[in-house]
């Protein structure tokens, strides 16, 4: 690895010239000759510095971290952090920063806190995942460290940055629009888990219509005779969570095939975040993915920011949402 010591030698300078000059100061008197030789010597000896001492001399390395509570990262296209992480890259790439992906722990003796401390080798860091490790997250805080989640995020009195979507928003406007087209007997099904996002659709779902009977599965199968009860209950209309494993949608459409029934002819169905054939609504997963990242490098600029922003969710017409069927 070339030196600034062998520029210095070659250049006839000090080493200390040699810092000067390739830290790009100004505030130091040289002759433009000198400088212009130093930067010649370097150029042709391919000189490059070190990340770690470069770092050290600026506090930047304009490197950003992104850590996810899995083991490995999501890298299948069908996965539904798989957008974030295109826009992560895409927003890092324009703003010229450098990506460091931090994954989540796992084997005997790991340790969640000393992962998410590792971190700290970056300028900042991305967070992503269904729960926030309180403890090591708050040592973050408390720290100055900058960092962003990806989700909404009311944890540790609400003074975790994130960017976020607005489900509250999106979930009532699909009850809304279920209620406008007649539909009186609805149904909306939930996985057990108490992520934020869970709590926000939900709170969607009462606010358009309070009478909505809430269906709490835990795991990925739902009877079709629950199905069949409910049509005959006069339910015409079942509205599901949408999360990333995706297992109250895939219960609810199974259990709605194997009782015989279709949509929209016997039950509208509607996803609140779920697969782009299904009505509902969308999920900005890869503009949350580059406003993140914009966020981010905000903060660690110390530029005047919004450090907590929600963003709307597109509604999907889809083809799984009709107006009630006639049963008299």
């Amino acid at each position: 690895m070339v030196r600034q010591a062998d520029i210095a030698r070659i250049a006839g300078v000090s080493q200390a010239t040699v810092s000067v000059v390739l830290g790009g100061s100004s505030s130091v008197r040289m002759s433009e000759e000198t400088r212009a030789r130093v930067l010649r010597v370097a150029e042709q000896l391919g000189y490059v510095p070190h990340p770690v001492a470069t770092r050290l001399a600026s506090a930047r390395s304009h490197m950003l971290g992104l850590y996810t509570f899995r083991t490995t990262f999501p890298t299948d296209i069908a996965d539904s952090y798989y957008p974030i992480l295109v826009g992560v890259e895409e927003e890092a790439a324009a703003l010229g920063q450098d990506l460091i992906l931090f994954t989540g722990t796992s084997g005997p003796g790991a340790s969640e806190e000393a992962a998410i401390r590792r971190t700290r080798v970056a300028d900042g860091c991305l967070f992503f995942g269904r729960h926030v490790p309180e403890e090591p997250v708050a040592g973050l805080v408390e720290a100055g460290f900058p960092f962003v989640y990806i989700g909404r995020r009311p944890e540790l009195g609400g003074r975790i940055p994130y960017v976020g979507a607005d489900y509250v928003t999106a979930s009532a406007g699909v009850l809304t629009r279920l209620l406008e087209l007649g539909h009186r007997e609805i149904r909306y099904v939930r996985e057990s888990d108490e992520a934020p996002s869970s709590r926000d659709r939900q709170r969607g779902v009462l606010d358009a219509a309070p009478a909505t009977t809430i269906v709490r599965i835990d795991g990925p199968r739902l009877d079709p005779d629950i199905v069949r009860g409910w049509v005959r209950d006069g339910v015409t209309a079942v509205v599901v969570e949408g999360t990333d494993t995706g297992a109250a949608h895939a219960a609810v459409s199974t259990a709605i095939a194997e009782a015989g029934l279709s949509t929209p002819d016997d039950l509208s169905l509607a996803v609140l975040g779920g697969p782009p054939e299904a009505s509902g609504f969308a999920v900005p997963m890869r503009e949350m993915g580059r406003r993140a990242v914009r966020l981010l490098v905000d903060l660690v600029t110390d530029k005047e920011t919004t450090p907590q922003q929600l963003l709307a969710c597109p509604p999907v017409a889809g083809e799984t949402v009709g107006p009630p069927r006639n049963r008299s």
